[in-house]
């Protein structure tokens, strides 16, 4: 791929001449007569090498280094000029040009100056690979990044219990990484030489979660033609993590509760069991406690698989790792595109710390990756991200939805959050309050407080009665 060369110089006859030599020699190359239509293009377009007169029509050649420096800080700017002196240069160099030439140009200095600008850009590229990309911020795990006090916890709680055979239940929304918590509790155990095994209890259809899970004997079943060896022999003397367990049917339940209980599998359609030696590590993006409750998830399994409990906390909780993962994305994408985006402008950081991302990590990865595809120079700029991230605004969001005349009182909103949280609760006044942040007896007297409130405030299926 040729190196693309921007000429800057108000001298048409100039750059026709370094049009004409450079491209022989290889370069692509592309030039403006004016300061102005050059910065349009590099905003534009992507260079590698920026040459430029020092004194141009309207604007300095100096101006255009600072200019760049601030914008395109990974772009070499090579100085060009017939008035040249020694104050000229420091100057060039100060305001952040990468060389310096005189007028009239020597083509061999300048093809030199040019592979020297280009070896120190790819050398200044690979450099910043290797600091966000092979070596983690601090206070990481595995393939976790972040440093903020949640992930703290995280990381604490991850190593202290990684060295046992303990059954851990992952909670936290989607796209949080709850499949990279795991692998990092697999990898600091005693099993990290066994497999890790992960299934997706949501993705495999209920008649056919049995034999995935425990495998089967040939003839157990239609297109049972062989013997299929089940995740959880396969997960053996490593780890099984059963992701979005909360989706596991109840039919099912119990036959992974007997299994947890007595260690051991029984094939579909077989007569013989074999010894269960992996580690479970469960996972949901659902309220379980609320699915006992709701009769919807045994509560014996629930508590099996609760022995300890590590919460992913949403990335809209995670303060500043929200750049720390958006830079290590960037240069992800960057290499993998042969592209030179390698950092994030600040007014885009300022959006990306602005925006709640209700699709966590997952959601600013993808983000990231169509950035780094739209964008045109070193840095990734606001008009790259989503339309979403862009034009997120909570604060002037919020403000615009209100409408004075229809405000509700504040009685009337602590009314609305109680009947909300009794719904969600399926009646369970005691959960509800909880969830309220107040004690049950406080509930009651609020209850009592609205007229007609315990005929109002039920549930919405009506075969839930309020519990007390």
């Amino acid at each position: 791929m040729r190196a693309r060369i921007l000429v800057i110089d108000d001298d048409r006859d100039m750059c026709e001449l370094l049009h004409e030599r450079l491209e022989a020699s290889g370069y692509e190359v592309s030039w403006r007569q004016h300061a102005e239509e050059g910065v349009d293009l590099l905003s534009e377009s992507d260079f590698d090498v920026v040459i430029t007169d020092l004194n141009l029509d309207g604007a300095s050649g100096l101006d255009i280094c600072r200019r760049f420096k601030e914008n395109r800080p990974n772009t070499p700017v090579i100085v060009i000029t017939g008035f040249g002196d020694m104050g000229a240069a420091i100057a060039a160099i100060r305001a952040g040009a990468q060389d310096f030439l005189s007028k009239p140009v020597d083509m061999a200095l300048l093809e030199h100056a040019i592979e020297r600008s280009l070896s120190q850009r790819h050398l200044r590229e690979q450099i910043r690979r290797l600091e966000l990309a092979q070596v983690p911020p601090a206070e990481t795990l595995g393939s976790l990044i972040g440093t903020s006090r949640a992930m703290r916890t995280v990381y604490d709680l991850v190593r202290r219990v990684a060295g046992s055979d303990t059954t851990v239940l992952l909670s936290g929304e989607s796209g949080t990484g709850k499949e990279l918590v795991a692998r990092a509790l697999h990898d600091l155990s005693g099993r990290s030489s066994g497999n890790f095994v992960a299934l997706n209890c949501a993705a495999v259809p209920s008649e056919l979660l049995e034999s995935e899970l425990f495998g089967h004997v040939r003839g157990a079943f239609t297109d049972a033609k062989a013997d299929r060896q089940g995740l959880m022999e396969q997960a053996r003397n490593g780890t099984l993590l059963l992701d979005e367990i909360g989706e596991m049917p109840l039919d099912m339940q119990p036959k992974l509760l007997r299994v947890l209980q007595e260690r051991q599998v029984r094939p579909v359609g077989g007569n013989n069991c074999v010894p269960m030696n992996a580690r479970i590590i469960a996972a949901t993006n659902r309220d379980l406690e609320g699915e006992v409750e709701a009769r919807r998830f045994r509560e014996d399994l629930f508590y099996r698989l609760n022995v300890v409990q590590i919460h992913i906390p949403p990335l809209r909780a995670r303060g500043n790792d929200a750049l720390l993962l958006a830079e290590h994305f960037a240069i992800r994408f960057a290499s993998r595109a042969h592209k030179s985006v390698l950092s994030i402008s600040p007014d885009a950081q300022r959006k990306l710390l602005a925006y709640d991302w209700p699709g966590n990590v997952r959601q600013l990865e993808n983000s990231i990756e169509r950035a780094v595809a739209l964008a045109r120079g070193d840095l990734i700029q606001v008009e790259d991200l989503p339309e979403k991230v862009q034009s997120f605004d909570g604060w002037s969001r919020a403000a615009e939805d209100v409408d004075l005349e229809n405000v509700l009182t504040l009685e009337q909103i602590e009314r609305r959050q109680i009947e909300r949280a009794l719904r969600q609760a399926h009646g369970n006044k005691t959960r509800a309050a909880k969830a309220l942040g107040i004690d049950r007896r406080t509930l009651y007297r609020k209850l009592d407080r609205y007229d007609g409130a315990p005929r109002t405030l039920i549930p919405r299926d009506p075969q839930q009665a309020i519990r007390p």
